[in-house]
């Protein structure tokens, strides 16, 4: 009620007068609901951390799947897209994982390669950079076939770039789900490599030669691992477009007297591996005389 200066009573609506006095209060009590279902202190928020990255890892999963069958999915279509091969040749067309299946694709390439020297050539770099991103074991034996079918500098070429554009498809999706894996269930172990790899980030280059150069470590492992420890793509991608030179001249040097060889250790004698051994210490040359200089200057 609210009195006139006439004397008479004037009386507000019951219902304005309520409004007025609840809506501000209806609206801060929502603020704060609000508030608090944000900040997942009201039971059924929608924030759990735990189980948005277990959500983001099987996303990560399925991704991973999907572009394995899709890149499954070139291949074959490559393999359709052949020449078509006599029906005694065509069991040979398959990924080699033995020096036998080498020296039979090798035989059965070497005669289609003058005619389809296209096809042929795509076929190897198409192969050869799927087994890289997948991490799947058998392109020594195409560095090895790179050498029987082409010249030296050819095939140098060739398996140094498949192998560092395979390596890095295989570092980017180890970065998409291994990273997130790993900080999921080893972040202990995971914030360790990290800091191993800030400590030396200045010299990665000079670390990714070696570990390229070494024979002790197989290139799949270090595609895998290096995303996850934290190093950096640029350096990755060139230090193994480099570092793979070494054991590939190796192996392309086998490639010529394939017929002649009977495992793929037969590429690979005492004296490869000392030479492969020698050029993993020279890549770590720079990074000594720096600690070395940098000692005598402090």
């Amino acid at each position: 009620m609210a009195s006139g200066t006439n004397g008479r009573v004037t009386v507000a609506p019951y219902g304005d007068n309520n409004n007025q006095q609840h809506k501000p209060a209806e609206a801060t009590l929502n603020g704060k609901s609000a508030s608090r279902e944000a900040n997942g202190l009201v039971p059924g928020a929608k924030s759990h951390p735990a189980r948005d990255e277990d959500r983001s890892a099987r996303q990560s999963l399925i991704i991973l799947v999907a572009i394995f069958l899709t890149s499954l999915f070139a291949m074959l279509y490559v393999y359709a897209m052949f020449p078509e091969l006599d029906e005694s040749e065509k069991q040979y067309l398959k990924v080699p994982f033995d020096i036998d299946d080498a020296k039979q694709l090798g035989r059965v390439l070497d005669r289609y390669k003058d005619l389809y020297n296209l096809e042929v050539m795509f076929g190897i770099i198409l192969v050869y950079i799927f087994l890289q991103t997948f991490a799947i074991p058998g392109s020594l034996f195409l560095s090895i076939l790179s050498g029987f079918l082409y010249s030296f500098p050819v095939a140098l070429t060739l398996v140094c770039f498949c192998s560092a554009l395979g390596a890095t498809l295989c570092y980017l999706l180890s970065q998409l789900v291994g990273r997130r894996l790993v900080k999921y269930y080893f972040p202990e172990r995971a914030h360790h490599w990290a800091q191993q790899v800030d400590r030396h980030r200045d010299d990665l280059l000079s670390y990714m030669l070696f570990l390229r150069m070494t024979p002790f470590l197989p290139n799949w492992f270090i595609n895998l691992v290096a995303p996850v420890i934290g190093v950096p793509l640029y350096p990755f991608a060139l230090g193994t477009f480099l570092g793979v030179a070494p054991p590939s001249f190796i192996a392309i040097q086998a490639g010529k007297t394939l017929y002649k060889m009977t495992s793929s250790s037969d590429a690979f004698s005492w004296g490869s591996i000392a030479m492969l051994a020698a050029f993993s210490v020279v890549a770590l040359v720079p990074v000594i005389f720096k600690r070395y200089f940098k000692t005598k200057i402090d």
